[in-house]
């Protein structure tokens, strides 16, 4: 009653507090978020909140990078803790139980908005995004999974790379196409988002030395994806690994004209050439 009262928009606590006493509502309280209007009596107001019928809180995400992030988020929105959350995410009990790694497990938390109860559990929350996650993954996506010869969660990976590597939406497809022809090949990804999320800095514009930053998820050093995402993709970075463009080419670099494109090519020589034209671009600038 003291955090009602709080509020100021009870007119009247003595009549609430009748209402409640000879409702026994003391005894019945539960806990959530209610949505309260304007005419509603004493009597209405604690049947409704006796009731536990909850007005549902809208859970809406994206562009969300780290584990962290999205935690702060869950914290900000509901009524579990950051930390709470946390520790039943990387719970050993919720690994097994979705077949997931603490890596791997933001990949399940598919960015759109969602309604849940303002004091829903951890566990209910994650078992309802999990569930959410596997509606995403219609018949459809499924079939294509083999054209990429990757599973769900690598393909989660792939896509937070993508998305990191292009802010085109259009040119997504072609460099999902670019490292899916380099896994396929065994060349190493070379991706400097993954070595800029190993040192935790994404500001950074020119990544350099790259082969010293010793992390499973630096693929400069590391053959193969990283063993999870490096953001949490969204649903159009993953359609764009799914309907990749099939193409030759192997090497990217940014354009010069600083647009956001990159030139693609399919031997070491081009892309040398182009590298060349875009770093030159960058000193003139005074990018380091």
């Amino acid at each position: 009653m003291e955090n009602l009262e709080l509020t100021g928009v009870i007119q009247n606590m003595t009549s609430l507090k009748l209402a409640a006493k000879l409702l026994g509502y003391q005894d019945k309280v539960k806990a959530g978020r209610y949505e309260l209007t304007d005419g509603l009596s004493s009597l209405k107001l604690i049947q409704k909140l006796r009731s536990g019928r909850q007005t549902p809180v809208r859970f809406t995400f994206n562009n969300i990078r780290t584990k962290d992030q999205f935690a702060q988020r869950v914290d900000e929105v509901l009524m579990m803790s950051k930390e709470e959350f946390l520790e039943e995410l990387d719970s050993q009990e919720t690994l097994n139980k979705y077949g997931l790694t603490k890596e791997n497990n933001i990949a399940i938390f598919i960015p759109n908005t969602y309604e849940f109860y303002w004091n829903i559990t951890p566990k209910e929350f994650i078992e309802k995004m999990n569930k959410e996650y596997e509606k995403f993954w219609t018949a459809d996506r499924q079939k294509k999974l083999a054209d990429c010869q990757l599973t769900r969660l690598e393909v989660s990976t792939l896509a937070s790379i993508v998305e990191e590597e292009t802010i085109k939406n259009d040119e997504r497809p072609k460099v999902a196409g670019l490292y899916l022809n380099r896994l396929r090949i065994g060349m190493m990804l070379q991706a400097d988002p993954t070595v800029k999320f190993a040192l935790g800095d994404f500001s950074i514009k020119r990544v350099t030395g790259a082969g010293f930053v010793d992390s499973p998820y630096n693929t400069y050093k590391y053959a193969g994806l990283p063993p999870g995402p490096i953001r949490i993709p969204c649903t159009g970075g993953i359609d764009a690994v799914l309907n990749y463009e099939h193409h030759d080419y192997l090497f990217m670099c940014a354009k010069r004209d600083f647009s956001g494109y990159h030139d693609f090519s399919t031997t070491f020589d081009e892309h040398q050439n182009n590298a060349h034209k875009y770093h030159k671009e960058l000193d003139k600038k005074g990018i380091k």
